[in-house]
This record gives structure tokens, C-alpha cells and sequence, in this order.
């Protein structure tokens, strides 16, 4: 088996409690849930062998089975996605070559990112694991600074070398910037992208590694491997006209059904 593709998904979010099944209302006038949307943008990715929910709730289980999704149930001790996904591929059974993690709360993903940080990660023998980052236009950017300034945790950015090789990931908006941007101009600021692709033994091997210092500051997974001293591998991809923002508030609600309608996704 090839790739896997694993979405990770739980109710008890501290920030937004069941933020799986809230409903999203697409162009069409039909809603669907965060993990059912979610699910349809991993099905629309070439070259996958696999896709499953892993979750601990019942709940959740239910709604995705409802629609047609194979659920691996996994234990609530999970403290991130990564672990989640770790524990799902061991329940399976399955020695794929990439396990792609498809976080349950971008279901503004387009295929290409996933399909893009494949081929990356493939051709980058020594990464252990690659993310996709998207250059933020001075929109995108204007709405992750606005999001600080209300107090709320919006998109994750990050800074990497010129190999691309990753050096940092905040919730905060790095590198500043002295300037403002026009809506339309390219910054140098980079959106991390909330998927990640792995290889099989470096996911096994995380969760027995102790939670860092800054993954706990920042609350961002991916932190662990940095501060275990780890090739991360930071995949440019292109937006190609698309929007992309990740549900991390209900707030975030109108925002995704507003970008769903401007794309004409159902």
C-alpha cells in the first residue's frame, strides 16, 4: 500500500467543543458536517490508496459512518493529531509508504497541496516529514493579523531555510513585517497548510518521544519533531485561485461558507 490518508478528529476541543460535526452550508443551499466535508476533500486526492476517520467518540464515528466513511476507533489519551494517526495506522494493521494526516477542520484543502507534498516528501529522501506552506497575499495576512488583535488563535505561519527545510512554526504571524500589504501582493508571510505526510517510521516513533517545551507553548504538533531534531520538509504550494482557511473558531463559520459559495462547492 501506497498512501494513506488519515483524518483525525475528536469532539472534545478545548476552543470549540464537537467542531467536527458543525454544519457548513455550501453554495447550493446544502449543509454538510466540518468531518464530512473533510472527507470529501481527501476522496478527491489522486493517487491514495486509503482514507479513514480515526476518532474516540462515538458521536463522531456515527456521522462518519453515516456517510460512508471507514472509522478506526482510538483511544482519548491521543494529545494530538499525530498521535491519533500514529494509533490509527497500528490499529490497521499497514506498512503504507506515506501516511498523510488531513486534519479534520481544513475542508478547504484542494487536492493538489496533498498530491504536491507526496511528490515532495518522495523526493526528499532525507525528510522525515513534510507540511504545505502557502505564501499569504496581504488579504490573507491582513486576516491573520486581525485575528490576533481580537484575541483569537487564527492560522498558523511558517519560516523554513532555503532548502525549504523547516525552522519555525508560531501561531503567531513570523516574520513581521514593517509594512502593510496590498490585498493582491505577495508577502513574505507563509500560511501553514494543516496537513502532513509522513514517513511510516517517523510517525511510529513520535509518540514516544516527551512533549516539547515550545509544542506546548505554541500548541502546534508539529513542533515535536523540530525540537527532537528532525528533517521537516515545508512543500510551497500554489492556491491557483482558491481560497484556503481552516475552521479553528466558530467564528471561522461564516468565513468558510462565504469562501465554499465564492467557489460553488455544494
Amino acid at each position: 500500500m501506497s498512501v494513506v490518508i488519515v483524518i483525525p478528529a475528536r469532539f472534545a476541543s478545548s476552543r470549540y467543543p464537537g467542531k467536527p460535526l458543525a454544519m457548513l452550508r455550501g453554495a447550493t443551499g446544502r449543509t454538510a458536517s466540518l468531518i464530512e466535508r473533510s472527507w470529501n476533500a481527501a476522496q478527491a486526492v489522486a493517487g491514495v490508496d486509503r482514507v479513514v476517520v480515526a476518532t474516540d467518540d462515538r458521536r463522531i464515528s456515527d456521522a462518519a459512518g453515516a456517510f460512508g466513511a471507514e472509522v478506526v476507533m482510538t483511544s482519548p489519551d491521543c494529545r494530538n493529531g499525530t498521535e491519533r494517526c500514529a494509533e490509527a495506522v497500528a490499529h490497521l494493521g499497514i506498512a503504507p509508504e506515506i501516511v498523510v494526516n488531513l486534519q479534520g477542520d481544513a475542508p478547504l484543502t484542494p487536492a493538489w497541496f496533498i498530491e504536491d507534498l507526496v511528490a515532495g516528501l518522495r523526493k526528499t529522501p532525507e525528510a522525515e516529514l513534510a507540511t504545505p506552506v502557502l505564501r499569504c497575499s496581504g488579504r490573507m495576512r491582513a486576516d491573520l493579523l486581525a485575528d490576533r488583535v481580537a484575541g483569537r488563535v487564527g492560522g498558523t505561519t511558517a519560516v523554513f531555510g532555503a532548502a525549504m527545510q523547516g525552522l519555525y512554526f508560531s501561531k503567531e504571524v513570523i516574520p513581521y513585517a514593517a509594512r502593510d500589504y496590498a490585498p493582491d501582493e505577495p508577502t513574505p508571510v507563509f500560511h501553514h497548510v494543516g496537513v502532513y505526510a509522513y514517513r511510516p517510521e517517523a510517525l511510529q516513533a513520535y509518540p514516544g518521544w516527551p512533549e516539547g517545551r515550545l509544542e506546548m507553548l505554541e500548541g502546534l504538533e508539529q513542533l515535536r519533531f523540530l525540537e527532537n531534531g528532525r528533517h521537516v520538509l515545508c512543500v510551497e504550494v500554489e492556491a491557483r485561485g482558491r481560497q484556503f482557511w481552516e475552521l479553528n473558531n466558530p467564528e471561522d463559520i461564516p468565513r468558510i461558507e462565504a469562501m465554499l459559495a465564492e467557489m460553488g462547492e455544494a
